[in-house]
C-alpha cells in the first residue's frame, strides 16, 4: 500500500489499530515493543492501549516519531506523556536490539562471509563484535544509571549530583561504528561475496539505523525534556 503524507498526520485514538499498520507497517516494532498482541480485531487505539494498560497519547507520540520524518514532539503533547510508558518502551527498545536485531546481523553476515577468506572474516567480526560491545555499554548504563533516576524523579525521591541534562550531554553517539561496518560491507568486500546476502546485510543495518535514530529522538526529544519540567516540579 503506497502511503500518502498526510495519511502520517492523521493518528487519532479513534482509528482502527489495524489501520495503522496499512498506513505505515514500521509501526510493527512500536506495536510490540509497547506490548499490544496481536489479534485485536476491530479495537481502536484508545480500546487496545486501555486493554493492555498503555497510555494512548504516549502510543500515538511514539507512533509519529516512527511515522513522520523529522517529527518532533510539541510542548503540548510532551505534557501528556506517561513517562513510565516511555521507559518501559525504551527498555524494550534495548532488549529487542540486543537479543534480536543484533542476532539477525550476526546470522546475515555469517552467510554472507561463508566464500570468504579468514582475513575478511577476522575484519568484519571485529568491528561487528566492537559496534555490539559499545552498543551494550550504551544501553547498560541507561538501565543502570538513567532509568533508576527517572523512576525516583516520578516518585519524588531524587538526589543531588545528577540531572537529566548530564545524561543528554554525555549521551554517546554509538552510530560511527556501525557507519564503519556498512562501508565495509558496502565498498570493500572480496567478489567471491554474494551479492543477494550483502543486500541482505546493508537491508538489516539500514533499518536498524533508522530505527535507532527514532529510538534517539524518544530519548532526547521526549523523555529528556519531560524529565527535567518533572525535575523543576513543573505542572505537567
Amino acid at each position: 500500500m503506497t502511503t500518502r503524507s498526510s495519511d502520517r498526520h492523521t493518528f487519532s485514538a479513534s482509528m482502527k489499530l489495524a489501520d495503522l499498520i496499512d498506513i505505515d507497517f514500521n509501526l510493527l516494532g512500536v506495536f510490540s515493543r509497547m506490548g499490544l498482541r496481536f489479534g485485536f480485531g476491530d479495537e481502536t487505539v484508545e480500546e487496545a492501549c486501555r486493554k493492555n494498560s498503555v497510555d494512548p497519547d504516549t502510543f500515538l507520540l511514539i507512533c509519529g516519531v516512527y511515522s513522520i520524518d523529522g517529527y518532533m514532539p510539541s510542548k503540548e503533547s510532551l505534557k501528556k506523556v506517561d513517562v513510565n510508558d516511555i521507559v518501559k518502551y525504551l527498555h524494550q527498545s534495548h532488549s529487542y536490539y540486543m537479543n534480536v536485531t543484533m542476532k539477525t546481523l550476526a546470522d546475515s553476515i555469517e552467510r554472507m562471509m561463508e566464500p570468504c577468506g579468514e582475513k575478511h572474516k577476522a575484519i568484519i567480526w571485529k568491528f561487528f563484535s566492537e559496534y555490539k560491545e559499545e552498543l551494550s555499554k550504551h544501553f547498560q548504563y541507561e538501565e543502570d544509571v538513567v532509568f533508576p533516576y527517572v523512576g525516583r524523579v516520578l516518585n519524588h525521591t531524587e538526589e543531588e549530583g545528577f540531572t537529566i541534562n548530564q545524561y543528554e550531554e554525555n549521551h554517546s553517539n554509538v552510530d560511527e561504528k556501525l557507519g564503519d561496518l556498512k562501508n565495509i560491507v558496502m565498498k570493500y568486500l572480496p567478489q567471491e561475496c554474494d551479492g543477494q546476502q550483502i543486500n541482505n546485510v546493508l537491508m538489516n543495518l539500514y533499518s536498524f539505523e533508522n530505527d535507532l535514530a527514532k529510538h534517539t529522538i524518544i530519548e532526547d526529544g521526549i523523555l529528556v525534556p519531560v524529565v527535567n519540567r518533572l525535575e523543576y516540579h513543573e505542572e505537567q
